[in-house]
């Protein structure tokens, strides 16, 4: 009797010991600063986790403001660091959300709600009109893309959104590129040789994007023309330019560089061509539409083919687009050489900095006011 008194007092106390590792219900950390935001057809839900978070999921309750009760919408775990996210795409125009986050012990099905519910209008998505004139510009290395800016009569204008075009298998695709908040885009990682073609869509603040532009299309190539530098003030690095025998070597350099011919400057007053050391500009722009008139050049054609004899001054003058200007510099071999610049275009890039694209004419003879496109190597 002894023996099994024993056994009997072992049994309970084994069950007592199990009975006292029995897990009880907890109460989740509620979570904390809830928000929530609209933007481009779709509810955006943030909350952050509280300090005392132990790995929980979270439950999303949402109910139109004239519902009377809350629906489960989704339940979130892969919350990071210190905050949690939920997006509501299933929602309707002109229609009023409220949002609650609760943080649940999935062992227990115990729930703590946040403190506070909020409350999101979602709106009728008109995005602003289509961009219209849309234009690329074939440069060296590079295409400058230029539009109206009918797209900003819209009051919640925001930005612009820049699209290449290419055809896969007999049909179109799209890739974007980049956005911008002026009505410019400089493609540089567009090839020589190869055409590109392109068309923008506009955007306003809430995210709403309009439909894209009409295509249009450009290929890059070599040559003296479609030379681009930014202002000296955007971009020193690219701001000075030095004429060279032939296209082939490097004559956009920095605007601080003693070897520049000129640099590109814009402030309140305008934009100026600034003559770099040993370098003068005629004082007088001429007004042209090339930079020379060859043989398949239109009967109008105008340029400016030699260079004035005198007039020049070595302060900045002022530019104007579809203007030539002449100047004289000092040559690689010491020598006084002319040379001119047309301006075909003063406007912004996609970063709002300030650049010139123009054509150039270098003349190799020394004192020789004939001016002529650079030789080719």
């Amino acid at each position: 009797m002894r023996a099994r008194g024993m056994v009997w007092l072992a049994l309970i106390s084994g069950l007592s010991a199990c009975e006292d590792t029995t897990e009880v219900p907890g109460v989740p950390a509620a979570p904390r600063a809830l928000e929530a935001r609209y933007y481009n057809r779709a509810v955006y839900v943030t909350w952050e986790l509280a300090p005392e978070w132990n790995g929980e999921s979270f439950r999303v309750y949402s109910k139109r403001v004239s519902d009377a009760e809350y629906f489960l919408i989704a339940q979130v775990t892969n919350c990071r660091a210190s905050s949690c996210a939920y997006t509501d795409v299933n929602v309707v125009a002109n229609t009023r959300y409220q949002y609650y986050v609760a943080a649940v012990d999935d062992r227990f099905d115990v729930e703590t709600p946040s403190d506070y519910a909020v409350e999101v209008l979602v709106p009728e998505p008109t995005p602003p009109p289509v961009p219209t004139g849309l234009e690329v510009i074939a440069l060296d290395g590079a295409l400058y893309a230029r539009w109206s800016a009918s797209s900003r009569s819209a009051t919640d204008f925001s930005h612009y959104r820049f699209y290449q075009q290419t055809t896969q298998s007999g049909e179109n695709v799209s890739f974007f590129v980049g956005e911008t908040d002026s009505e410019g885009f400089l493609d540089l990682r567009a090839e020589n040789g190869i055409t590109y073609r392109y068309f923008v869509s506009a955007v306003d603040t809430l995210g709403h994007e309009s439909a894209g532009s009409q295509v249009s299309e450009g290929t890059p190539r070599p040559d003296y023309q479609g030379e681009w530098i930014h202002a000296h003030g955007d971009n020193p690095n690219r701001s000075g330019f030095r004429f060279r025998a032939s296209d082939s070597e490097t004559a956009v350099l920095s605007g601080s560089s003693p070897q520049r011919h000129f640099r590109l400057e814009v402030d309140g007053g305008g934009w100026w061509l600034a003559p770099g050391p040993g370098t003068a500009i005629h004082s007088q722009g001429f007004i042209t539409s090339a930079l020379t008139c060859g043989v398949a050049s239109d009967p109008d054609c105008s340029a400016l083919s030699r260079a004035p004899s005198s007039g020049y001054v070595t302060g900045r003058v002022r530019l104007d687009a579809q203007t030539t200007y002449a100047l004289r510099v000092i040559g690689d071999d010491g020598r006084t050489h002319y040379a001119a610049i047309r301006v075909v275009l003063l406007g912004l890039d996609q970063d709002g900095n300030a650049l010139m694209i123009f054509d150039w004419a270098y003349q190799l003879q020394a004192d020789n006011l004939a001016l002529a496109p650079a030789r080719r190597p």
